[in-house]
């Protein structure tokens, strides 16, 4: 792909404004390192991006994943939520962007808000999926043990449902940074996405190749943490 962009940049099959030599690109990321852009230095732009991120993650993973294993284990809780997630779930972001703006404001709660709810859903329909592979067995084994409802929760529906949690917190998060360009188009001064939307504005397109790069080294730092989390908490995925 890169011999092809220096190939295509090089002939001048597309013009330099639109697509810019990788040599360009990279000189331009050197200068945002050292200097900013758009009135912010890189890892001001970078910050901002992770705790928006991080935050809206967390809000997700903590209202998803009870009540994707409470969908698992309850048919009264799957019949009552079911049918909204399955409505709000196919919508682009941008779609109910608007209403969030309506609602909450241009500030912090809107960018939050949105993305969690671009985040909530997977993870919600993984822990479920997560209790849904469960084998019945297992469960029948531990309560003919004498298991509780909390030890059969904790001891073995939450492991076995592990693996698929922790899938669904990939993807989620995978989600969260496509998503994360749409939720800095509200009033952002901050942030890898209001860096790109700023630079397109101008059709600086190096400097939109470089926050997509940044964008694109982030999402992969977080994937392979999942990953290197995933080998850490279940050892036995894939191999059984």
């Amino acid at each position: 792909m890169l011999l092809m962009w220096w190939v295509a940049a090089k002939q001048q099959w597309v013009s330099r404004l639109f697509l810019p030599s990788p040599s360009e690109v990279v000189k331009l990321a050197i200068n945002i390192y050292q200097e900013g852009y758009a009135n912010a230095s890189l890892w001001e732009h970078v910050s901002a991006s992770l705790s928006r991120i991080l935050v809206s993650a967390g809000i997700a993973i903590a209202l998803g994943v009870p009540l994707g294993l409470l969908m698992g284990l309850n048919r009264w809780v799957k019949g009552i939520l079911s049918t909204p997630v399955e409505i709000y779930w196919p919508l682009p972001p941008l779609a109910y962007l608007p209403l969030l703006i309506i609602w909450l404001g241009i500030g912090e709660t809107s960018k939050i808000t949105l993305l969690t709810m671009a985040m909530f859903a997977p993870m919600l329909l993984s822990a479920q999926a997560g209790v849904k592979s469960l084998p019945v067995e297992r469960v029948q084994a531990a309560l003919s043990l004498g298991a509780s409802p909390w030890q059969l929760l904790t001891d073995v529906v939450l492991p076995s449902a592990l693996p698929e949690i922790l899938t669904g917190i990939r993807i989620a998060l995978g989600v969260g940074w496509s998503t994360l360009v749409a939720a800095e188009l509200i009033a952002a001064t901050k942030g890898i996405g209001y860096m790109i939307m700023s630079a397109s504005h101008f059709l600086a397109t190096d400097a939109v190749f470089v926050g997509i790069a940044v964008i694109a080294l982030c999402a992969s730092a977080f994937s392979l943490v999942m990953r290197w989390v995933e080998a850490w908490l279940v050892p036995w995925k894939g191999k059984c």
